[in-house]
């Protein structure tokens, strides 16, 4: 069944359908309707995140569309009318799409998109634009940590045997290369998308043959210029290691090559890397990289590296492809605003927990960036306010309105940008290299190294024009009433 046709379009929670099928009843889709997607905390702990999902939104709201099977799933619900389901029959979203560049370093609480569109259309892609958003953005995120954690050592997706599907080990891999990694062991990603994919052997090779000896010495005749060896299936130290030495010398190098590698899977990965390194350079093979596997994540890594353990290349499976350590990035999609007769009404979600208010309204989300090119802050403002950059720009920390805070010597860079326009793209999405490089540039360039660390980041804001805000606090105060 998996390989048949399937309508991404149909990826949805039935109550977007119920909804939409109450707005059509009522005749409450005349109405434009803002909704914000944002996330309320970093994964892990950390400074930051990095959007990715984007292209493939951008790809689903193109392609919406129901067809003759779809409808007559609908139908077999015996939730909705014939008027509703031939609407369905010849929907096609026509609203826009305002949405941070596809590998932003971005933060909580700001809206990373925003639809704005007729009701029906920006309610029913609630679920996949989520899906889409929360899966690559998590699993971008911890690909960068990861890589930071390898402090330019090589890290390789192998995690594709440990994710939660076939499309999480594609997707998740397309993720993890935005987030840094420099390849994948997962062919489908590999053509889908162009990552450059690695492998060499896995434990039933070795196993196959009647000796492991036997085994690389098969191995290096078939791929004699880019042999890498696990050597951890019988004894690393006392077998493995021994017998990549041996092939490397008595079938590699009489024909002119050099072994490239050696890979451990299990056990003290720092303590064998040393031996092993030793055993290399005593056996004149200094060039011989080691590669280590085996439930790696940026923690693991920090403490083998902190133990000195000589290894170049990391394959990082599980904790990379399913987030292990903080497995829900937790992105929402709430609504904004209502467009009413032309006028925009803000709308805001109130909560026992403060964490929970949304900030209301259209809105525009700046970052704010210092004379040296820092990104110091996030700015949210009213749609027709421009921050001046000629004189101190007076701002609110929500958190404590009661100081009196300027930005000064700043520039402000508006987030947002329209991808969507009446159900047409506007804007072409960039290459999948490009928005590699443009994760690399933000972290080397715009973002503070305090933000960079794993324990206690430093807190990048998120703050408010006093217009924004106080807009905000009216709004609260008339529902507070109301109460």
């Amino acid at each position: 069944m998996q390989h048949e046709r399937r309508n991404i379009s149909m990826l949805m929670d039935l109550y977007e359908m119920t909804m939409a099928h109450g707005y059509f009843t009522k005749q409450d889709n005349t109405d434009r309707v803002a909704f914000d997607v944002f996330y309320r905390r970093n994964p892990d702990q950390g400074g930051f995140a990095i959007f990715g999902g984007l292209e493939q939104v951008v790809e689903y709201i193109l392609n919406l569309h129901f067809d003759d099977e779809d409808i007559g799933y609908f139908k077999s619900l015996n939730l909705f009318s014939d008027e509703f389901l031939e609407y369905l029959r010849n929907f096609k979203f026509t609203g826009d799409v305002y949405a941070f560049k596809e590998g932003t370093i971005i933060y909580p609480n700001e809206p990373i998109m925003t639809i704005v569109a007729p009701l029906i259309d920006a309610q029913i892609v609630e679920t996949a634009v989520l899906t889409m958003i929360n899966h690559q953005s998590l699993i971008a995120t911890k690909a960068n940590r990861i890589v930071r954690a390898a402090d330019g050592r090589i890290v390789s997706d192998f995690g594709a045997r440990r994710a939660h599907n076939v499309d999480a080990a594609v997707y998740g891999a397309r993720a993890a290369y935005i987030g840094g990694v420099h390849g994948t062991a997962t062919v489908l990603a590999g053509q889908q998308f162009g990552i450059p994919v690695n492998g060499t052997m896995a434990h039933s090779w070795v196993m196959y043959h009647d000796t492991e000896y036997e085994a690389f010495k098969a191995y290096a005749e078939v791929y004699p210029d880019n042999p890498v060896f696990l050597v951890d299936t019988y004894d690393v130290l006392n077998s493995g290691i021994p017998n990549a030495i041996k092939v490397a010398k008595e079938v590699l190098g009489p024909q002119g090559y050099r072994l490239k590698g050696i890979r451990l899977d299990s056990g003290d990965l720092a303590y064998l890397a040393k031996h092993a390194r030793r055993m290399l350079d005593e056996a004149d093979m200094e060039d011989c990289k080691i590669m280590a596997s085996n439930s790696l994540d940026e923690y693991t890594i920090t403490s083998i590296l902190y133990q000195g353990g000589p290894i170049d290349i990391f394959g990082v499976g599980e904790r990379l492809i399913t987030s292990k350590t903080d497995p829900v990035f937790g992105a929402v999609y709430k609504i904004a605003g209502i467009q009413k007769q032309g006028e925009w009404e803000p709308r805001i979600k109130i909560s026992e927990s403060v964490t929970k208010i949304t900030n209301p309204g259209l809105k525009k989300v700046y970052r704010v960036y210092s004379e040296e090119g820092k990104a110091i802050a996030e700015l949210l403002t009213l749609p027709h306010e421009v921050p001046s950059t000629n004189s101190p720009y007076r701002y609110i920390d929500p958190e404590k309105p009661w100081k009196e805070l300027y930005f000064e010597n700043c520039t402000f860079k508006d987030m947002q940008e329209l991808v969507i326009k009446d159900g047409e793209q506007v804007v072409a999405s960039p290459s999948l290299e490009a928005i590699r490089s443009y994760v690399q540039y933000q972290l080397e360039n715009e973002i503070w190294e305090e933000e960079q660390r794993f324990e206690n980041p430093h807190r990048h804001y998120l703050d408010m024009s006093p217009e924004y805000y106080h807009m905000k606090m009216d709004l609260l105060n008339r529902i507070g009433r109301k109460k």
